[in-house]
């Protein structure tokens, strides 16, 4: 009871006026970032998080948490009747729903992927309900050795679980630790890594790494490969049509209760949407009483990934929110947020400011009605859009980028650093190195150098200590076998007389 009193009161927060007006600005930002190319969630939380720095940090979050679930839905528009997937996890909702477009169907394949995010979104956030306040209530137990333990599990995670190569995940890292050292010592008050530069003493801001990596990072790739839409068919979503798609889909329960257990489940790793996503259509291909229907514009090939990635994304906000570990990109982002909002991420969050967590979970049930809607109602408007040229397109991107840069503290040195990391991100991308444990590494590396700190001063310079304390011990164990996964795998294989794959 004490949950659902909580929770109550979170829709308290999450429905006033000013925080729905932001819900609805935030979806229809979102969907207009996942429709538009070069963009996509991530980047669009990430280029438009300086404008929250005058809001009060629940209203933040509900604006940047709204504007992911809307690029959600934009990411489905793009990927349905273009055949564009704006993210990894849309590619398999493009296997069926562009040929439900090609056939006539795009006005069904949307209302289909629409209510599918609905229902993923919707079986998310009550599992988060029910177990964010369970996992913190264990992680108030922690202090600093068990805090260094979940970060290096965090890392460990992208390593062992990222789905990327384990050497370029660990490369990511190093360089993210490398750029989070950079500037003042905070403990002894030494420059570290400056090479002489006043500028650098103050090191990288989070915001301008972030905006460069996703933001320009993704505009060059995109450039360079000459995005164009080969494909354009519009779709008009009426009352009647919606009616009737959801009276069909009924029938499909079974495909939207495992696609959105297989969601949650795989949200909590990294890049844990996209694998859903490929597993839940994988899935429910193998159990279909037609697989020759697959490919071809089939119902369950729509329903599987959307409920998943929805879902896996939902998923990924609880261990942000209850361990400070993120889940994904854009909940990596979001943590950087938290702390430039002056927020600990972690079980304290729900102790010492539970109108932040709970406002941000009631925001999530309201949002996602918000945002059902206005994406049947303005289908349409949202395809107008990818009329622009994208030569148009793309400059204005970059502009946004630039003033989302020099917004935090009015300095055109910043502006060269996002050009910087933007560079950086393109280079990654080209050599498909994995942005995410980069971006994380930044975000808390410093976090980890202080905890290890702080845990080597309460034993004295022992390192025991994260193997002596039951918590602590059993989580750095977890990290360790976490961590080694690809190798133990590799011998698998070895043993097993396989060739590895390179």
């Amino acid at each position: 009871m004490g949950d659902l009193a909580s929770l109550l009161s979170g829709f308290q927060i999450a429905l006033t006026p000013f925080n729905l007006y932001l819900a609805v600005i935030g979806i229809v930002l979102g969907t207009i970032i996942g429709v538009l190319p070069g963009l996509g969630g991530p980047n669009g939380v990430a280029i438009l998080l300086p404008v929250t720095f005058t809001m009060a940090p629940t209203s933040a979050i509900i604006f940047l948490s709204c504007i992911y679930w809307g690029a959600l839905f934009g990411g489905a528009i793009t990927s349905i009747l273009f055949n564009i997937p704006g993210e990894s996890w849309s590619v398999a909702t493009t296997f069926d729903g562009h040929p439900m477009a090609k056939s006539g169907k795009g006005g069904e394949a949307l209302i289909i992927a629409f209510t599918s995010s609905f229902i993923g979104t919707f079986f998310g956030v009550v599992l988060i309900t029910f177990f964010a306040p369970l996992l913190a209530g264990v992680a108030l137990r922690f202090g600093p050795p068990e805090f260094f333990s979940i970060q290096l599990l965090t890392f460990a995670s992208f390593v062992g679980l990222g789905g990327a190569n384990p050497l370029k995940s660990m490369a990511a890292i190093l360089i993210g630790f490398g750029l989070a050292a950079v500037g003042m010592d905070m403990v002894t008050g030494e420059f570290r890594l400056t090479l002489g530069s006043m500028e650098l003493v103050r090191g990288f801001n989070f915001i301008i790494a972030v905006i460069g990596l996703f933001g320009i990072g993704d505009i060059l790739v995109s450039v360079e490969e000459g995005l164009e839409f080969k494909y354009v068919k519009g779709a008009r979503v009426t009352l009647r049509e919606v009616l009737r798609t959801w009276r069909g889909l009924i029938g499909y329960w079974r495909t939207f209760l495992f696609g959105s257990f297989i969601g949650f489940w795989m949200g909590f790793k990294p890049g844990g949407a996209t694998a859903a996503s490929f597993m839940s259509y994988g899935l429910a291909r193998r159990l279909s009483k037609h697989p020759e229907r697959w490919g071809k514009g089939a119902v369950e090939g729509v329903v599987a990934p959307e409920t998943a990635n929805n879902a896996a994304g939902v998923a990924a906000l609880l261990p942000m929110l209850a361990l400070g570990i993120p889940g994904s990109a854009t909940a990596a982002v979001l943590l950087g947020g938290l702390l430039i909002w002056g927020l600990q991420p972690g079980p304290l969050l729900f102790k010492e400011h539970p109108e932040f967590v709970w406002g941000l979970i009631a925001s999530i049930y309201s949002g996602n009605v918000i945002g059902v809607i206005i994406v049947l109602t303005c289908v349409p408007l949202f395809v107008a859009i990818l009329r622009i040229p994208f030569a148009i397109l793309t400059p204005l991107i970059v502009v946004v980028c630039i003033i989302g840069a020099y917004a935090p503290s009015s300095s055109l040195v910043d502006v060269w650093y996002m050009m910087g990391f933007g560079f950086l991100g393109y280079i990654f991308k080209k050599l498909n190195y994995p942005l995410a444990p980069l971006v994380l590494a930044m975000i808390l590396g410093d976090l980890a150098e202080s905890a290890l700190r702080q845990s080597l001063m309460m034993s004295q310079g022992s390192m025991l200590i994260f193997f002596e304390r039951p918590i602590a011990g059993t989580i750095t164990a977890l990290a360790i076998v976490i961590f080694l996964l690809p190798v133990l795998a590799w011998l698998r294989w070895r043993l097993a007389g396989k060739p590895v794959s390179r």
